[in-house]
Order: structure tokens, then C-alpha cells, then sequence
């Protein structure tokens, strides 16, 4: 019977490297892509994560056990008369620093699409190898929310205390499982803290990058673990306010109707906020214009937008 530690295989150097760094516990990030991550934003604190920091591979899973090739294709390149490359999905375990020289960390790749109790157990495996003291995971959710507000979270598992001023929006809620939802499950269950960050994106803008979304999960997962992260921040400080500007002309130049959508959401969240209750966007939603109606608002712009080469 294949075992979780089958899953996957350490990388001596990367392991030697770990066993020598002198902490009190390590920090945990990972983000797995395949489920929900409305604006990418995992996806693109992922990639500053690994594009801007020095990083050590530690341990491998076996993606080929994992992974459904005809679900999420891998790309291949085709040259003249041949294949020439193959794009190996990778999901894997990362040792890297922050500025100050603290090491951390990163688990990133595709979302397993089978054997997720076994990867959880495999995951579990690793945090306890390696001693890890918190566990973080971070992803964005489409919400009914204005793009000219500030970002806001729902943090989960058992220690939302390191993400103070934020209250849940509802008691309870069945949804479409997830691996990275499972993850903090089991480690929950098996006494391992754990804190998962989620970004209320405006779901008119879910499926484009929203660097406002990952910009406010970094600065709430530096808050909670003390790293210091500032070349990233700044580059997605930097790409939102590029966006911002963009949204804010594609806005300007269109019809009356979306303009009315977006501010008709603002005057809502002002008028909620203003009364203390965050949870009654969810209970008055019956009074915002539906999803469909602002997605194919901004999807009908995206469109165009792409059509003239934006």
C-alpha cells in the first residue's frame, strides 16, 4: 500500500541546509493553484515569493502520483518538426529568507488532484521534521465588494488571533473541498497552529490579477510571523496602483449602467461599514447586483480591453 512518505523525496542539500539553520521554529507558507484564487492572489505572492528570494529545494512530491495530466495539461513545445520541451509541473518544498536573513518555509505547486489524505498526512510529515511552529496558507475569494475599498480578510483556522479586527461572516457553510483546505484541517486536528488568510476580491475583477488582494495577505501574514518582506511589498504596491489606475479609466470610459454597478456597491459597503456590521454584506446581498450582472459588465471590458491588445 503506498504510504504518504512514498509521496515525496528530500533533497539532501536542501534537508542539510534546514537541519543547520538555528530558530525557534520555522515558518510554513504554502499556496497550492488549481481551487479558488479570485485576482491570482496566491498565485502572485507565490511568484514574488520564489522570483525575488533566494531559494533551496528541500523535498519533491511525485506529481505523477498527484496530478490528473488530462485535467491540467502540462505545455509542450513544438519547434519545426519536433518537440522540444516539456514544462514538468513541480509541487514542492522550499527553504528561503526573508531580508533580515530569517529562514522560512514555501510549499507551492499544483493543488493534488487524488490521494489528498495521504498529501495532508505527507505535509504533516514535513511540519514535524522540520519543526515548523506555524503553518500559513492564503488564497483570494470572490466577494461583493468595491474595487475602491480597502482589501478585507476572513482568517481562519486556530490562530486568527494573529489577524486582529476581523469578524466572521457567517456561523457555518458547506463548499467544495480543497487540499489546501484539508492541510490545515489535519494539521488543526494534530495540534499544529495554523492561520489561513483569505482576500475579499471584488468579483467583478476575480479573474484578472489583483495585486491589491495579494499586497494586503502579505502584510497580513508579515504581521503574524515577523518577516520582513519589503522588495516584495513594493513591487506589488507598485503593479496595484498600476491596476487601480487602469480599472478606474476602463470605468471613466464606460456606460452608465457600470459605472452605476460599482457605485451602487461603494454606497452599500459605506453604509454597512458605517453602521458597524460587516456580516450584513452577506445578509443584504438580495440588495447588490448580482455576480453574473457585474462579471459580464467588466468581462465585456476585459474582452475589449484584449481585443486592443491591453
Amino acid at each position: 500500500m503506498l504510504e504518504a512518505r512514498d509521496l515525496y523525496e528530500f533533497e539532501p542539500d536542501g534537508v542539510e541546509a534546514v537541519e543547520a539553520v538555528v530558530a525557534d521554529g520555522l515558518v510554513l507558507l504554502y499556496h497550492l493553484d488549481g481551487f479558488i484564487d479570485a485576482g491570482e492572489t496566491g498565485e502572485q505572492l507565490i511568484t514574488e515569493l520564489l522570483g525575488r528570494l533566494d531559494h533551496q529545494l528541500v523535498a519533491r512530491f511525485d506529481v505523477d502520483r498527484l496530478l490528473d495530466y488530462r485535467a491540467r495539461r502540462p505545455l509542450m513545445t513544438f519547434r519545426r518538426d519536433r518537440w522540444a520541451d516539456y514544462e514538468t509541473p513541480e509541487l514542492a518544498l522550499y527553504l528561503t529568507h526573508d531580508s533580515t536573513g530569517t529562514p522560512f518555509l514555501l510549499l507551492a505547486g499544483p493543488e493534488p488532484d487524488v490521494l489528498w489524505e495521504r498529501f495532508a498526512t505527507a505535509v504533516q510529515q514535513l511540519v514535524e521534521e522540520f519543526g515548523v511552529r506555524m503553518a500559513i496558507n492564503f488564497h483570494g475569494i470572490p466577494m461583493g465588494v468595491p474595487h475602491t475599498r480597502p482589501v478585507g480578510l476572513t482568517p481562519h483556522g486556530n490562530r486568527t488571533d494573529l489577524v486582529p479586527g476581523h469578524r466572521a461572516w457567517f456561523d457555518e457553510a458547506q463548499v467544495p473541498g480543497s487540499a489546501e483546505g484539508l492541510v490545515e484541517l489535519r494539521l488543526t486536528e494534530g495540534g499544529h497552529d495554523v492561520l489561513g488568510v483569505a482576500a475579499h476580491v471584488p468579483h467583478y475583477l476575480s479573474r484578472s490579477p489583483y495585486p491589491d488582494a495579494a499586497l494586503t495577505v502579505l502584510e497580513a501574514v508579515t504581521g503574524a510571523t515577523g518577516l520582513v518582506l519589503p522588495d516584495i511589498a513594493q513591487a506589488l504596491r507598485a503593479e496595484a496602483e498600476t491596476v487601480q489606475v487602469e480599472i478606474e479609466r476602463q470605468i471613466s470610459e464606460g456606460d452608465a449602467e457600470l459605472v452605476a454597478v460599482v457605485r451602487g456597491l461603494e454606497a452599500q459597503y459605506d453604509a454597512l461599514a458605517g453602521a458597524g456590521s460587516r456580516e450584513s454584506l452577506i445578509a443584504e446581498a438580495a440588495d447588490l447586483p448580482s455576480a453574473d450582472d457585474l462579471g459580464a459588465e467588466f468581462e465585456r471590458f476585459l474582452a475589449e480591453r484584449e481585443g486592443d491588445g491591453g
